[in-house]
């Protein structure tokens, strides 16, 4: 069973930055693909970014060039640095994971597994 816990999340002021970290257990770092996902009060969880398991990267236009995913298979660990951060930022933020070798950001429902959230604000 695959688990996934997010930290990281806080309050931060427009333009600043955070990094959040997803620790995964109970898989193959090979065989399995993740991506972060936001969600806000009342609407639909989207994703931000998405990671293979050989470690290509999508994200959609919206956080392209402020946002950066990496996984260090070493630490079983995602993260996602979050630079230049904006008020339309603020959602709470979910770790994704699938037995894929890719998977994209584009459908929540793609993945199988999720963390618990993480909540990152920011302010303008």
């Amino acid at each position: 069973l695959v688990q996934l816990v997010e930290s990281g999340g806080g309050s931060v002021q427009a333009g600043g930055s955070l990094r959040l970290s997803c620790a995964a257990s109970g898989y193959t770092s090979g065989t399995i693909c993740m991506g972060w996902f936001r969600q806000t009060p009342g609407k639909e969880r989207k994703g931000v970014a998405a990671i293979s398991a050989d470690g290509r990267t999508t994200y959609p236009d919206s956080v392209k060039g402020r946002f950066t995913i990496s996984r260090d298979n070493a630490k079983n660990t995602l993260y996602l640095q979050m630079n230049s951060l904006k008020p339309e930022d603020t959602a709470m933020y979910y770790c994704a994971a699938e037995s894929a070798p890719f998977c994209g950001w584009h459908e929540a429902g793609e993945y199988t597994y999720w963390g618990q959230g993480t909540q990152v604000t920011v302010s303008s």
